[in-house]
């Protein structure tokens, strides 16, 4: 799958260095969503998908869902620690695609009412053009109230 026009329309990155990547989301709905990374601009040396954009991706793809339902004037996501754990060396553009159940939501939500933060670790396949994990993530992130104190 390499890039294409047919791609959501979303808002710009607040973090200039991650709106550079090209990365954007391929689908998105409540709780979900499909990220691409382009090769273009993320090659390395040898011409793969530079390890760099990979950790890009897997936080982006682990921290939309929760970017989507948090009240941003309440709460703001951070992310913990991620581990990205290499397959094989990527030629093509990458996807990771990442959801929390309706459930999920509704436990994150509560936590955050009752404590002020909450949590979850995002395990998430990164796929290759031709649909071969060539990476996997696992991401904690972690929701704050803009108060927080722990």
């Amino acid at each position: 799958m390499q890039t294409d026009t047919n791609t959501v329309q979303t808002e710009k990155y607040s973090v200039p260095f991650v709106e550079r990547t090209g990365m954007r989301p391929l689908e998105k709905r409540a709780g979900f969503v499909n990220m691409l990374m382009p090769l273009a601009g993320n090659e390395n040396h040898v011409g793969v998908m530079y390890m760099g954009a990979f950790t890009v991706l897997a936080e982006a793809a682990a921290a939309t869902p929760a970017i989507d339902f948090l009240d941003k004037k309440r709460f703001f996501p951070i992310i913990k620690d991620l581990f990205v754990d290499f397959r094989k060396p990527a030629n093509s553009d990458v996807t990771a695609e990442y959801s929390l159940s309706d459930a999920e939501i509704a436990d994150l939500q509560a936590d955050l009412e009752r404590k002020g933060s909450a949590g979850y670790l995002a395990e998430i396949p990164i796929k290759d053009a031709d649909g071969v994990t060539v990476a996997e993530a696992k991401v904690t992130v972690k929701l704050l109230s803009h108060g927080f104190k722990k």
